[in-house]
């Protein structure tokens, strides 16, 4: 968090994934006082929700075009918030989800506010990957998990343990060097399937998920083999969930120098 006498404000806040469900109070106390609300939702019936908290809310999501890099589309984002708050306003974005994750606009926005001397923080909400351990009972401290975006999975080499649980977000644009796609077609998801064969087996089982965004929807677990993935129907918004294939194995070496210094201990 950052404070000056500099007028001019902006705090960006996260409305959850389930409409009404997720909002702090807080965060709604944000939004219902800002001189002037951008907001970027999933659903449009979740943004006609948040245009009822205040008179002046701005939507975010023209400036997603078919074909033009998600880096413009960003940087314009930016632009039309940061000009409102160097105009001494009091401005809230307010984001689907947890503002911070998966979320490139509003970590720069933060970054821009701070360098340029305003007041500005961030309010937590609740992830998709809050409502994917509800919703898959998934302890992430038990086994462990590992999160990548599929592209950047593809992109680079990782060393992935198949004893914890590995989660894919935004598979539907997985392999899109352009970040100007939507979606990308069957062949890319091939690719991406070829890659994860490397560690699982094409009969292994893995989760497509999407948390709900309306209470009296239910949430999408479709469970199927890896190998049949690229033929799958995946949106943008799915998120691939593999459990774990192996059993963990104890580090037998590490244990024995710690049972050493136990028995030093007594």
């Amino acid at each position: 968090m950052v404070s000056t006498n500099k007028k001019g404000s902006l705090v960006c806040v996260g409305v959850g994934m389930t409409m009404g469900s997720h909002l702090t109070p807080l965060s709604r106390n944000y939004i219902e006082t800002a001189d002037v609300v951008f907001s970027l939702m999933s659903d449009g019936i979740v943004e006609q929700w948040v245009e009822t908290m205040n008179p002046d809310v701005r939507s975010l999501q023209p400036f997603y075009q078919e074909g033009t890099s998600r880096l413009i589309s960003y940087q314009n984002m930016i632009n039309a918030v940061l000009d409102e708050v160097r105009q001494g306003k009091n401005v809230v974005g307010a984001f689907y989800g947890h503002p911070g994750v998966f979320a490139m606009v509003t970590h720069k926005l933060i970054a821009q506010s701070k360098k340029e001397g305003f007041y500005c923080h961030m309010e937590a909400g609740i992830s998709a990957e809050d409502c994917l351990i509800a919703d898959l009972g998934i302890d992430p401290g038990r086994l462990g998990c590992q999160q990548y975006e599929a592209s950047q999975f593809m992109f680079y080499r990782r060393t992935i343990d198949t004893a914890a649980y590995l989660i894919l977000w935004q598979p539907g644009i997985a392999g899109d060097q352009s970040l100007a796609r939507f979606a990308t077609a069957e062949s890319f998801r091939a690719v991406l399937v070829e890659l994860l064969c490397e560690y699982y087996a094409k009969d292994h089982q893995v989760i497509l998920y999407e948390a709900k965004t309306l209470a009296f929807n239910n949430p999408r677990i479709d469970t199927l083999p890896l190998g049949e993935l690229a033929k799958a129907t995946i949106h943008l918004h799915t998120t691939l969930v593999i459990p774990p294939s192996t059993q963990l194995v104890k580090n037998e070496t590490l244990l024995a120098k710690l049972n050493a210094l136990e028995t030093l201990a007594q």
